[in-house]
């Protein structure tokens, strides 16, 4: 296998549940819909793809060889997944504090 695609592979598998979870999160609640909001659903989704991506890394990297060759690929996807759900998590706990405090 090809040493990039080995390195993200479990963020290439997670591209399509991410894209998921990212579109309900731009898209839901569908008002207020202006600049600052869409400048803080993007922040946040850069976030949480960026942090996924040194997870999904950090994973790789750092799993006991000695598990087997799996258990990297399976830390890796652990972390990413974890860290872009506490992300999301947390950004759509502010983004409800804020447009409330807003209103």
């Amino acid at each position: 296998m090809n040493r990039q695609v080995e390195i993200n592979l479990a963020l290439i598998l997670f591209v399509p549940w991410f894209s998921i979870l990212a579109a309900l999160f731009w898209i839901y609640p569908r008002q207020p819909r202006d600049l600052a909001r869409k400048a803080f659903d993007a922040i946040s989704l850069l976030a949480a793809t960026g942090l996924a991506g040194a997870g999904m890394h950090w994973g790789f990297h750092n799993a006991d060889p000695n598990a087997g060759a799996i258990w990297k690929q399976v830390l890796a996807t652990s972390v990413a997944y974890g860290l872009f759900l506490a992300v999301l998590t947390a950004a759509i706990a502010l983004r409800w504090r804020w447009l409330a405090a807003r209103r």
